[in-house]
């Protein structure tokens, strides 16, 4: 029976274990420089209705690392792109292709395209959710806390698909997660609900000095993400006073990390000297979205 990677809650507790010590074991051997073609012969296609740098790069490069193969697929290009329906695509793809990759502007497109689709099916990004950003951000975290339970990790600005997909993250690691957003950036109720009745520890906060309090990992985002650039002069009003500063990061325990997904907005969401400091690990973050997502393609095809 095929599995699709939709959200982190398509996993359990103890797939998304075996996912990180496989990214884990599988960044040692590309280190070493030692083969690891696990998924000869087989084929990934990619579908990009948003603009990509490590989304596509990664995936890209983890199927040539594992002897695969991956299609990148603008849906200018496609007959999808003038109207055909995803079903149809779905269909069609899954008898040319392994599995299918898909970074859209709504998840009921992704979940429409799973749901007729006959190989596995993987949320790239959507307006939802970023499951394959949030298993890097894991790898990133147990690299420098060696066990997730317990720590405190600062989620300030957008309450958005990151977002969203660390408080699914939680449900199953243990994460102590502190949110501050601005009034009505909040990430959804339902999200919020769904993640909780799976066990997720949560706490909103009022400000971002608040959530930094004692943290061991500080988080952000870009405040104005693609599609929402009409909201651009709103939002920067409201993201006021949530900037990643020396300020803010200094309210955090001493060893504490600095996480972003980027791309980044200097000066906006986050500051130059605290990305570019000793506790940023920004680039950590980007390079385990390579480890993170071949485990992941190993878990689903091998």
């Amino acid at each position: 029976m095929k599995k699709d990677f939709l959200t982190l809650l398509d996993v359990d507790a103890g797939e998304l274990e075996a996912l990180l010590a496989e990214a884990e074991r599988l960044k040692a051997l590309r280190r070493e420089g030692r083969s690891h073609a696990l998924l000869q012969g087989k084929s990934l296609g990619m579908i990009f209705e948003k603009a990509s740098t490590r989304t596509r790069v990664s995936f890209e490069a983890g199927m040539h690392d594992l002897g695969g193969h991956a299609l990148f697929l603008n849906p200018t290009d496609l007959q999808i792109g003038r109207g055909e329906l995803a079903r149809d695509t779905a269909r069609v793809l899954s008898r040319y292709v392994s599995a299918v990759m898909i970074r859209a502007y709504k998840h009921t497109t992704i979940e429409e395209f799973a749901r007729y689709a006959s190989v596995p099916v993987i949320n790239g990004l959507s307006d939802i959710a970023h499951p394959c950003q949030v298993l890097a951000d894991l790898m990133t975290l147990r690299e420098h806390f060696s066990s997730l339970k317990d720590v405190r990790l600062a989620w300030i600005g957008d309450g958005n698909n990151v977002c969203n997909s660390l408080l699914m993250a939680s449900a199953h690691t243990g994460l102590d997660l502190r949110v501050a957003c601005p009034p009505g950036y909040q990430p959804p109720q339902w999200i919020v609900e769904e993640a909780l009745s799976h066990g997720a520890r949560l706490t909103f906060c009022k400000t971002a000095e608040e959530a930094a309090e004692g943290a061991h990992a500080i988080y952000t985002d870009v405040w104005v993400s693609m599609g929402n650039e009409a909201e651009r002069e709103a939002r920067l009003r409201a993201f006021q006073g949530y900037t990643i500063a020396a300020d803010i990061v200094n309210r955090a325990e001493p060893d504490a990390i600095v996480m972003h997904c980027l791309p980044a907005h200097r000066g906006e969401e986050i500051t130059d000297e605290v990305i570019e400091g000793p506790q940023s690990v920004v680039w950590d973050q980007a390079e385990n979205r390579l480890h993170a997502q071949k485990a992941l393609l190993v878990q689903l095809l091998h």
